[in-house]
């Protein structure tokens, strides 16, 4: 056993499947498979359960994936210092964001990144899906959900805050819903998971949670379209205050049901990325930027997140 077969088995199982593997090795797939057969003969155990898409560690594999995943963040570490040695920050940062946080709070976030270290590459994924990291190699996504993976590591960047809204015209002609259930009966303009009903729950004071089916008419996770469409006086918008903030402030839109809390797809704005590997220098300087930024500018900062106390 060396150290290149140790960091083979950290790749294989990175991958997830020997093919996955093969591609980002450059590497054929017998060339992998055999370099793998060749690691577990000369452990005298198997490191990994194969079935036709999939691999997945044994006990003894996952330790040893761990030791090689060790061996290989100190090798990172160790060439990336000498590399960025009297240098400026260098690297490449692949980063997967919300669309309509993404579009409307963050990307002036990352313009200021690139400004401020201009050598790193960002390469910007706009989405609302909760993706695999390793199989999509996002180094860093930032989502919106009740409650994080257990298997990623979350940063917690605050708490979205919907509203539902909608234009003067439409007030003028149809009235601003009064509860939540009338939101039911409105032709709403808001994001939605396809093949699964859009549920909103609004909360008032101590009283119970209401749950409220409710079937866009306007669907989209464009959120400047779903902002435009609302303007257009085509249904009562439920998104993201940061998206129509500005509008509410100038009175181009009106506010409905102020008076509760409402939620979709979940509260928590998270980022994540994976446990207990090392961090180039690129993806470590935006982490930590992004949770300066998010505590800087969400903090009392109307139409953005409010910061758990």
């Amino acid at each position: 056993m060396d150290t290149k077969s140790l960091t083979l088995l950290v790749d294989i199982l990175d991958a997830g499947n020997l093919s996955e593997a093969a591609r980002r090795l450059k590497m054929t797939r017998a060339n992998v498979s055999y370099h793998l057969n060749q690691l577990e003969r000369s452990v005298g155990m198997q490191l990994v359960r194969r079935t036709t898409r999939h691999v997945e560690a044994t006990e003894i594999g996952l330790k040893l994936y761990q030791h090689g995943r060790s061996i290989q963040d100190e090798l990172v570490a160790a060439r990336e210092a000498v590399d960025t040695l009297g240098k400026t920050p260098q690297g490449k940062v692949r980063l997967s964001v919300p669309s309509g946080y993404g579009q409307f709070v963050m990307t002036p976030w990352l313009l200021e990144f690139k400004q401020a270290y201009p050598d790193i590459v960002l390469d910007v994924l706009f989405e609302n899906s909760v993706d695999d990291l390793l199989r999509d190699e996002v180094d860093i996504a930032v989502r919106i959900m009740s409650e994080p993976p257990q298997n990623l590591v979350a940063r917690e960047l605050g708490l979205v805050r919907y509203v539902a809204c909608a234009s003067k015209a439409y007030a003028e002609a149809r009235g601003l819903p009064q509860r939540p259930e009338d939101l039911g009966q409105s032709p709403i303009i808001s994001a939605a998971v396809i093949g699964r009903p859009l549920r909103l729950s609004a909360y008032y004071g101590g009283q119970p949670r209401q749950h409220v089916v409710l079937e866009p008419t306007v669907i989209s996770r464009n959120y400047a379209f779903l902002r435009d469409a609302i303007r257009a006086g085509l249904g009562v918008g439920v998104v993201p205050d940061y998206v129509v903030h500005d509008d509410i402030a100038r009175g181009e839109l009106l506010a409905a049901l102020a008076q509760w809390r409402l939620s979709i797809f979940g509260r928590g704005m998270y980022m994540l990325y994976m446990p207990n590997r090392h961090h180039p220098r690129a993806i470590s300087m935006l982490i930590e930027f992004i949770l300066e930024r998010a505590q800087r500018d969400h903090e009392g900062q109307a139409g953005l997140l409010a910061v758990k106390g």
